[in-house]
């Protein structure tokens, strides 16, 4: 893949975000955690839209979130004709430990997402304020999970000192963090006082819960019926769905399966195995044949 020129003002020349990581980020992020079959049934169809409800809001803030992980990391890798490593990324150096190589550009990833993502959000109701706080949010899962890594210097293989850099978290645990933000997203009206982009308007629903913070995923609709087929939502029902038959979440077969019931089967999987690296650098692995259980929704 070639570098790519990004232009906040004209989606046609971003490549990087239609074409390139932000895609297969999330599509990963979705294999990866089995998650939710409402958001998947809304994924399927292509973008229609289910109402200003929990699911809604995981999609907005994954979204988001994808953007601004795929973008960060095609800096670094010089995929990017405009940006590069980060290298103000800096602080006080340890003991032992000093700044230096190729920090992912979080700046600039979380920047261009703020442009790129948020720029259908136009209005100043309730759905613009929550749409764009749970743009933030998926951002923000991005921006808190950087981490510092380390890179040993030394004769023999000693750790005389280490050179570091700032790096992005596997994009599994943003998805992670947003998942569990799912389950327990907050349900928030909007305040009548000031400019309703401010994340202070929104308040809880309930009086007595605390207002959500910049991670917490927002909503302000019950989510619709996901049990059966319903064109006019965009999701096909959960006929057939693979489930989790050892968890108690949304993808658990009994949530998933709306008390229906479900069949496990066996089933044949082509899968790489035996792999091993070889200097420098490369793995090559054998294709393997694996029997898998799988569960799916009556």
């Amino acid at each position: 893949m070639g570098t790519c020129c990004l232009c906040p003002l004209d989606i046609s020349v971003s490549p990087c975000v239609m074409d390139g990581n932000y895609k297969d980020t999330i599509g990963r992020c979705y294999l990866g955690l089995y998650l939710s079959f409402l958001t998947l049934g809304v994924v399927e169809k292509g973008g229609k839209n289910v109402k200003g409800c929990r699911e809604t809001a995981f999609l907005y803030a994954i979204t988001s979130a994808g953007v601004t992980h795929a973008l960060s990391r095609a800096c670094r890798e010089g995929l990017i004709a405009s940006c590069s490593c980060d290298y103000r990324r800096r602080g006080p150096s340890g003991m032992d430990w000093e700044w230096g190589g190729c920090s992912d550009n979080i700046e600039f990833g979380s920047k261009f997402s703020r442009q790129f993502v948020d720029a259908a959000e136009k209005g100043k109701d309730l759905r613009f304020a929550i749409n764009l706080h749970n743009n933030e949010a998926g951002r923000t899962h991005v921006i808190a999970g950087m981490r510092r890594q380390c890179k040993c210097h030394g004769m023999s293989g000693s750790c005389t000192v280490q050179t570091c850099w700032m790096q992005l978290p596997p994009f599994r645990a943003v998805g992670e963090g947003l998942k569990d933000r799912f389950d327990g997203a907050s349900r928030v009206l909007v305040t009548n006082r000031g400019n309703v982009r401010r994340r202070a308007l929104l308040k809880p629903f309930h009086p007595e819960h605390k207002p959500p913070s910049r991670k917490d995923l927002v909503y302000f609709e019950s989510s619709p019926d996901f049990c059966f087929p319903d064109n006019t939502l965009g999701h096909g029902g959960t006929l057939g769905r693979i489930c989790n038959a050892s968890s108690i979440g949304v993808d658990g077969c009994d949530l998933m399966c709306c008390g229906r019931g479900y069949r496990a089967e066996t089933r044949e999987e082509v899968s790489r195995c035996n792999c091993t690296f070889h200097w420098c650098c490369q793995v090559e692995c054998r294709t393997c044949k694996v029997k898998r259980l799988v569960h799916s929704c009556l």
